[in-house]
């Protein structure tokens, strides 16, 4: 039975990842490049990469195609052009990379290390308002917090 960081590992091998600092330098060069996060709303509304869109993982599929209520007509018209996805730590993002992979998206890319990454980097973070966010604030938000019923059993 393969378990979710076998999936996650088998993407690496088809959406290339881009380190923080490597997107850093693509919106250097192209301002309008287009960034997905795949989060949930509730996530991307904390704080986000500035410019960013919110396309969560669970219309990912139906967002990048006309007709749908979930579609988001810049994913769509991006088919062609680099599009970057984000997510917490990188693993959601390479899932979602796989799937536009196969659905035709040609230069997708997927942010290593997530926006915890993007963060450690000193990069700016935006809340769903438009205001800045603390870094120092993005360490406690980015920290995981398990409840004891998701832990393995001893």
């Amino acid at each position: 039975m393969k378990k979710f960081m076998d999936l996650v590992n088998e993407c690496c091998n088809r959406v290339p990842e881009l380190m923080p600092w490597d997107l850093e330098e693509k919106l250097a060069a192209d301002p309008e490049l287009l960034i997905v996060d795949v989060r949930e709303p509730y996530e991307f509304d904390a704080m986000h990469i500035e410019g960013s869109i919110n396309v969560p993982r669970g219309v990912l599929e139906s967002a990048c195609e006309w007709d749908y209520e979930e579609t988001e007509p810049r994913l769509v018209q991006a088919r062609d052009r680099e599009v970057v996805l984000v997510c917490r730590s990188g693993h959601r993002s390479l899932l979602a990379g796989a799937n536009l992979k196969r659905l035709g998206f040609d230069q997708v890319f997927s942010l290593k290390t997530g926006l915890r990454g993007w963060k450690d980097s000193e990069q700016p973070l935006t809340d769903g308002r438009g205001n800045s966010v603390d870094l120092d604030d993005a360490d406690e938000y980015f920290t995981p917090r398990l409840r004891p019923d998701q832990r393995r059993p001893a």
